[in-house]
């Protein structure tokens, strides 16, 4: 059966415009991650666009049930493997119309997460799908492989509830991908080493913000202090603030927004926040997203209103560095 979402046909989609990925994160699980990728994912396909949603949770995988796609094929686990180099022969059908899956399943226990070059294959095959929209659902957690999803381009959304230990491990997830990009960016094998070591939040030499290290950066080379500065310009995070339920709750995400501007010399960007709605729990244990379910829903209304921010989104010039 098919879940008909009103998509437009009578618009025609460009097959030259460029592919957006964009990886949905956050620090914690937990925080419906898996539930905004695919109720993002529908909303857009509803709306005419083709959208692919790729799940990159490799040890915790279930994208594929919030789809309604009960047995995958399948699995990102076949490209890890090596079982499989193209990644769009790895894309499913869903019940809903534009909407493909690259599902996640059947992971290799012993070593779900691919090594650092299957990493770097794996981003550029993501380019290559054709659609106009690229969903990449994160793992928990700030491991090395899902800061380089992260880092895919420059639409990251970081996902944050209302509660302390979520906004806690949202600036952890934050903090540690602008450090991983600004390794990446940084040429001085000298600078390299200060970045790795402001990873550590204890390091001797009181690095504490991305404000200290870069004063440290720019005591060591002019040059690469301004690329710091290019960096942290270019590295504009989009949040949203799930599970809302009061008037405080929704200021959170402009909280945030002030916190990581003053204290990161991040501009964080907040998307919206999606209410609290029963109507989420029913549409998860029913295996369709709520925008099908319960369209009419105030969960359904916000995700809509979210969807087409990003879609009215100006993409970014070129993609962020290639993980190394």
């Amino acid at each position: 059966m098919t879940f008909q979402l009103g998509a437009r046909t009578d618009e025609p989609l460009s097959p030259r415009a460029p592919t957006r990925v964009i990886p949905v994160g956050g620090g914690k699980g937990g925080v419906g991650k898996t539930f905004l990728v695919a109720n993002l994912a529908a909303a857009l396909a509803r709306d005419g666009y083709r959208v692919a949603a790729v799940d990159g949770d490799l040890e915790g995988a279930n994208l594929h049930t919030f789809l309604g796609v009960p047995r995958p094929r399948t699995s990102l686990a076949d490209f890890v493997a090596q079982r499989e180099d193209d990644l769009p022969k790895l894309l499913l059908e869903t019940p809903i119309d534009n909407l493909q899956l690259i599902a996640a399943t059947a992971s290799n226990l012993a070593t779900p997460q691919p090594s650092r070059t299957r990493r770097v294959r794996l981003v550029r095959e993501l380019r290559r799908i054709e659609a106009d929209f690229v969903f990449v659902d994160l793992g928990a957690g700030t491991h090395p492989a899902v800061m380089d999803y992260f880092m895919i381009g420059e639409e990251g959304v970081v996902v944050i509830t209302p509660e302390p230990t979520s906004v806690e491990n949202a600036y952890a997830f934050l903090r540690a991908a602008f450090y991983r990009r600004l390794r990446l960016a940084m040429v001085s094998h000298n600078v390299r080493s200060i970045v790795t070591l402001a990873m550590d939040e204890r390091n001797e030499r009181g690095i504490r913000t991305p404000m200290d290290l870069l004063r440290e950066v720019q005591a060591i080379d002019s040059n690469e202090g301004a690329r710091f500065v290019e960096t942290m310009r270019a590295f504009r995070p989009r949040v949203i603030v799930n599970e809302v339920r009061t008037a405080d709750d929704i200021k959170l995400g402009f909280s945030i927004a002030s916190v990581c501007r003053k204290y990161f010399g991040i501009d964080a960007e907040y998307l919206g926040y999606v209410n609290h709605d029963e109507a989420a729990r029913r549409s998860v244990r029913a295996r369709r997203p709520i925008v099908a379910s319960h369209p009419r829903s105030d969960a359904s209304i916000y995700i809509a209103r979210i969807a087409r921010k990003l879609a009215a989104a100006r993409p970014p010039p070129a993609p962020a560095a290639t993980p190394v």
